[in-house]
């Protein structure tokens, strides 16, 4: 979706992902991926509201409020994962969810929401965090980081972030291959990405 191609470091290209596993029913899944820096503001952030609270001494409910809003957040960020089955991906996280067929898929691509210029931004909030750019028009969103793989199908696009896209979409793709041959675009497909690799955002 944009950039300088780069080598991805991953396995051979048709072998068994090394992130994320498969279950006893040949599920595949993959967390989001998660940024450090993230997680320790969430946790500044509580730690300065408890202060703000025991310091002051106040009974008043904004802090609790603004603790619990926070909690939630950070339970949202941390639970987004990724599921692929026979049949669909599945991205989910807290409060919200998608599903999309896997004979429905017609793209596999990287994707940078800085690249996309996505208008709309906190659109990421709700349940199918619908987004608006001016390159795909409308798409849905359910992600962790601004890089990552954006998937088009026969309805609207959707953005998500596994913790290692090039692997992800490898998976992806060998499962979306076996409905419907060859994609257009694909970068999940060693057939098409022989001497290219993950771009560089």
């Amino acid at each position: 979706m944009g950039g300088t191609p780069t080598t991805p470091s991953s396995p051979s290209q048709e072998g068994p992902p090394t992130t994320g596993r498969i279950d006893s029913s040949g599920r595949y899944h993959d967390r989001a991926k998660y940024s450090p820096w993230n997680i320790g503001a969430y946790v500044i952030l509580l730690v300065v509201i408890y202060l703000l609270v025991h310091s002051s001494g106040s009974d008043f409910w904004v802090p609790y409020a603004l603790t619990a809003v926070v909690l939630i957040l950070l339970l949202r960020y941390l639970s987004t994962h990724y599921v692929l089955d026979e049949t669909s991906l599945r991205a989910s996280r807290l409060l919200g969810g998608q599903r999309l067929a896997l004979e429905d898929i017609r793209q596999i691509d990287y994707a940078s929401l800085r690249d996309l210029s996505p208008v709309g931004f906190f659109g990421s909030w709700g349940w199918r965090g619908r987004m608006w750019s001016p390159q795909v028009g409308t798409f849905d969103s359910i992600y962790t980081d601004t890089t990552g793989l954006l998937i088009t199908t026969t309805g609207t696009p959707l953005f998500i972030s596994p913790a290692d896209p090039a692997v992800f979409a490898r998976e992806l793709s060998r499962r979306v291959r076996s409905f419907t041959g060859p994609l257009g675009l694909d970068v999940g497909d060693p057939a098409q990405q022989r001497g290219k690799g993950m771009p560089t955002f």
